[in-house]
């Protein structure tokens, strides 16, 4: 069942550049983990970006869940489409313990409520034992679980994956992989993941689109 519909993305920074998306139209299921391998400046990121309501294209349209994200008439703003976002750096508040992070934006929900979901997510990324230790305390493969918990919290329609591993070192990755596949798994989140490297892609997607760097961001089978 398609969860999530774009169609006809076009992006582009200036009007005089060359289209960085261009006419881009794809789709993913309920419950899938799609990913998206390509090299810097081949658009990955600047999708991602779109989805969440970060930058502004020319024209397409994005719905989730049903719901139009944007199109021609309409723009919902970030904080109202339901998305959550894992940046290359974490982007983790340094002031905030690893409980505090993971409830940063779960403001709207009554204490109580507040402090089961935050345990609840700690529970899942195995990070109960954490909980008051801040990101310095804490190895990179840590810090994204953090991350992964704080993007899931507000229980989005789909969570968003920007190059998560960059910040790793080459030999944890496998390990790493393993538990974000886990994790995923057990969360039953709809996941775009885009990466530059294809065996990130292999180890957590089931499907896979290429991007090529001046290809307009357009896609390709792998």
């Amino acid at each position: 069942m398609t969860f999530v519909s774009i169609e006809n993305l076009t992006f582009r920074y200036n009007k005089r550049q060359t289209p960085i998306i261009d006419n881009l139209s794809f789709a993913i299921n309920k419950g899938e983990i799609v990913g998206i391998v390509g090299a810097s400046g081949s658009g990955k990121s600047t999708l991602l970006r779109i989805i969440a309501g970060l930058e502004q294209p020319e024209q397409g349209s994005i719905e989730v869940d049903h719901k139009i994200m944007m199109d021609d008439t309409r723009w919902v703003e970030t904080e109202q489409r339901g998305v959550g976002m894992v940046f290359q750096d974490y982007a983790l508040f340094p002031h905030l313990n690893v409980a505090d992070n993971i409830g940063f934006g779960l403001h709207k929900l009554k204490r109580s409520e507040r402090k089961q979901r935050q345990q609840e997510m700690l529970e899942l990324v195995q990070m109960t034992d954490y909980a008051k230790r801040y990101p310095h305390e804490l190895s990179g493969g840590q810090q994204q679980r953090v991350a992964m918990a704080r993007a899931l919290a507000p229980k989005p329609s789909i969570l968003l994956m920007d190059e998560p591993f960059s910040n790793l070192d080459a030999h944890l990755k496998a390990n790493i992989r393993k538990e974000l596949l886990q994790i995923l798994r057990r969360a039953d989140i709809t996941c775009l993941f885009v990466s530059h490297d294809q065996a990130d892609i292999e180890a957590i997607c089931e499907r896979e689109f290429c991007i090529a760097a001046n290809s307009g961001g357009n896609f390709c089978s792998c």
